[in-house]
This record gives structure tokens, sequence and C-alpha cells, in this order.
């Protein structure tokens, strides 16, 4: 491996953590919290909770799936881009921690119950799930990350308020979340400036996994064909180029073809981009990247107008069509079931039932509830519902 460039993040010049922990004679800060994630149970309960498609069967990707080809693409681009590599995998791998059973449709639900209370937000949730909710330490909640890798799942999408603390992004529309003033951090998590190039090269592989992978899965799902591609925007090129140049083979093989073309584009737009982009604003440490007022990880002008596209197809013809909706109706219903029943019984199990007993508002109980829901499994999530209501969907 390369020498780390002078904008790289730095793990001995780490802000450190909020509980103080012996030096590693084998790992750096960066490394172990790598380690922490990949051993929580948040993580190892990704491998049961919807990506995009619900009950479609072993073969589709599922959080975990989805998450590790996130960290392999966040590693290669930060390799490229002489960054730290596991700082940049830390971030990947925790990037969907606070994510909901059933996907997407999931949390749609779980934000619209929680409305009255502040609502729902993963990376909000993610952040209480390191901070609080894994309770393996016998000295502290949380997992005890460094300051950098709780800034880089904070600020997955970016800052959450611009300089005059107006907010930001997608918060410009919906209000920033609920809970920013609950997590334990060894330092100011400065919202309002942008996070490391670390965090932001596993943003962006977020998307790359997103673009090559749904449609991947959609092409196994019998959503679409690959002739139904060969004019979109970012696909459409390489749809034609592997048609033209293997006209004969299998299916498949063609699709696989066009995905493991669509992930090396991107990434190396991805990379020659943001070179040119740190050479433009002048970027000489891991501070300017914070003070650039933008991102500098990014798609070339081109590349981001044609994803855009790509994005557009796959939300009109995948993520619409008809045989994901029926499921992703009924998940919604179960997660909005759910939490209804629990903020009228509080019939939760075990140690959750007695934090609901102490709840001191109906906003605690809320947020107790909405911290159990956001944890479960799909499966468990059906269990819950089986038992709660005497009935059990067949996502049909």
């Amino acid at each position: 491996m390369s020498d780390p460039a002078s904008y790289a993040s730095r793990p001995e010049f780490s802000r450190g953590r909020l509980h103080g922990t012996g030096p590693s004679p084998t790992r750096n800060e960066f490394q172990r919290d790598r380690d922490r994630i990949i051993h929580s149970t948040a993580f190892r309960r990704l491998q049961h909770k919807t990506q995009v498609f619900l009950q479609f069967g072993g073969h589709f990707r599922n959080r975990l799936t989805h998450t590790l080809e996130v960290s392999q693409m966040a590693r290669s681009m930060a390799r490229a881009l002489r960054l730290d590599e596991d700082l940049a995998e830390a971030v990947a791998l925790s990037h969907d921690l606070g994510h909901t059973p059933f996907g997407h449709a999931g949390e749609r639900a779980l934000h619209a119950a929680m409305a009255p209370y502040g609502g729902f937000d993963h990376n909000i949730q993610a952040m209480r799930v390191v901070t609080r909710l894994e309770n393996r330490y016998a000295e502290h909640d949380g997992l005890n990350l460094t300051w950098e890798t709780l800034e880089g799942i904070l600020k997955h999408n970016g800052p959450l308020v611009n300089e005059d603390g107006t907010p930001y992004g997608k918060y410009a529309e919906e209000g920033l979340p609920a809970g920013l003033d609950d997590i334990p951090s060894p330092a100011d998590l400065r919202i309002s400036s942008f996070a490391s190039l670390e965090a932001q090269t596993a943003a962006i592989a977020d998307d790359c996994a997103y673009n090559a992978h749904d449609i991947d899965d959609a092409l196994r799902a019998g959503l679409i064909t690959l002739s139904d591609l060969k004019d979109v925007p970012l696909a459409g090129p390489i749809v034609r180029e592997v048609l033209e140049l293997y006209p004969d083979i299998h299916a498949k093989r063609q699709a696989h073809e066009v995905q493991r073309r669509l992930i090396t584009r991107s990434i190396e737009d991805v990379i020659a981009t943001t070179f040119a982009n740190i050479h433009e604003a002048f970027i000489q440490s891991p501070e300017d990247v914070r003070d650039a007022g933008r991102l500098l990880v990014t798609f070339s002008p081109a590349a981001a107008e044609a994803e855009k596209g790509l994005k557009k197809f796959l939300f009109e013809r995948v993520y619409r069509h008809e045989t994901v909706m029926v499921p992703v109706r009924q998940s919604e219903k179960i997660v909005a079931d759910l939490f209804d029943r629990y903020m009228s019984t509080r019939d939760l199990p075990g140690d959750w039932r007695e934090r609901a007993e102490r709840a001191g508002d109906e906003n605690e109980l809320a947020r107790i509830v909405a911290d159990y829901i956001a944890g479960m499994t799909d499966p468990y999530a059906l269990d819950e519902y089986s038992r709660l209501f005497d009935a059990r969907p067949e996502f049909r």
C-alpha cells in the first residue's frame, strides 16, 4: 500500500473515543472500529433484513450482502485515492445499521408512525445503535467508536445543516431529525461540515452498489430484461456494448458482464473526478476537506446526470413494479400495526417491556418502541405479528 495522502485521515491523530481504551499492539484505532462493528449484534441482524426485494428468494441481496459489497467498493476507492482504507470500511460496514426490517418500506411506515414524536431517520438510528443500543461491553453502552467513524455515520448523506444553521439537503424539506441532541460523542460532531474523504467514499460506494446490484436483482426477478436497458442512461451504452460483443452467451452471463462493467466504470469515474476536485480545491489536510463547503468525492457531471436517469428508470420500472409493491404494502401495514399495538399495550418482551413500563411519557415510550421495531429482522417482525394478531401475511 502506498503512503497515505496528506488529506487522508490518520488513526494516530483521531479525536478519540468517549470512553478510554488501552492501546492495541496489533490494530490501529480505525481497525478496532471496523472489528467492533463486525462483531456487533446489529451487524449480524443485517443478514435477515430486506434490501429492496421482499421475499424473492435467497439469491437476492439483503442488507448484509449489500453492506459487504459497499465495503469492498469503498476500500477499492480509498486505496486508489490514498485514503485510510480501514476508516472507509468501518463507515461502509455501519452505514445501514439503523435500517428497519422490510427495507425502505419499513422505514417509511415507522417514520409515519413516529411523526407525532419527531419522526424516524435511519442515520440517526444507526447512531443510536452504535452509541446506546448495543450493550455488549462491561463498562459502557454502545460500541465506543472513534469520533471519525461516528462522524461518517451521521453525515452519510452530507452535513445536516448549512453554516448558517438552516437544514441541509433532504432536511431542508423534512426538517432536522429528532435525536440529534442525544448522541454521545467524544467531541462536537460538527453537523454543518462535510465528513472525511473516507466517509464520502463510503457514501458514493453505496450509490455505485445500488445502481449495479438493483439492476442485477431486477433482471433475476424477471421485472426487466437487458433490452429494456438499452436506452437507459449510464447502463444503456454498456448494455449495447455487451450485447454486441457477446450476442450468443447465456443471458445470465450477459447480465453479469453488464454489472461488472458498470461498477468498474462508475468507480473509475469517481476516482478520476475526485482527484480533480481535490486538486481544484487545494485540499492538503483532513480539515481542508471538512471546510471545503462541498462534496469532493463525486461522479463527473456527465456521469452524475446519467445516474439520475438510471435511478429514475429503476424507480419507475422496478421499485414501483406491482410485483414489488404488493409485499411492500403488506410490510408497511405490519410495521404500522406493530407500532400501534406496542404503544397501546407495552407488550414487548423481556428488558424491552421493563423499559417501556419505566417510560416517563409518550414520547419516551414511542422512541423505545421505535428502537425495538427498527432492530427487528424480517422473520422476527413476522413472528411478532403472528403472536400479537394471530395472522401471518403471505407476501403475495
